[in-house]
């Protein structure tokens, strides 16, 4: 029951940690080409790192095993750590926090002026 807790966990924490990663990298990739400047300042990208850790240990570390666990098969040896649905959950998500992003940063200084 550990066992399956922890992998599940793990599974968490990986689908959480690659998303924001993700929207990390193509923001200042991205931004910095298009606006000649990084988008997040060294501060900005330190608390969201900050912010990132904090809530995926929560993730990893407070969720305690169910008897439902034991219902389930386990996982085989050579099953992927990363799934087709945990893939397209991480795409999903990160395509719509681009989206938000992306709008708030070039079309967020049209509206307030």
């Amino acid at each position: 029951m550990w066992g399956r807790n922890v992998y599940d966990s793990i599974s968490k924490f990986l689908q959480f940690q690659l998303t924001v990663n993700v929207v990390a990298v193509i923001v200042a990739f991205t931004g910095a080409c298009i606006t000649q400047d990084s988008p997040l300042k060294a501060v900005q990208m330190l608390w969201v790192n900050l912010i990132m850790d904090t809530l995926a240990s929560l993730a990893l570390a407070t969720e305690p095993p169910t008897e439902a666990l034991l219902l389930r098969k386990p996982y085989g040896r050579n099953k992927p750590l990363i799934s087709r649905t945990m893939m397209k959950n991480i795409l999903g998500h990160a395509f719509y926090q681009l989206v938000v992003v992306f709008t708030l940063l070039f079309a967020g200084k049209r509206s307030s002026q």
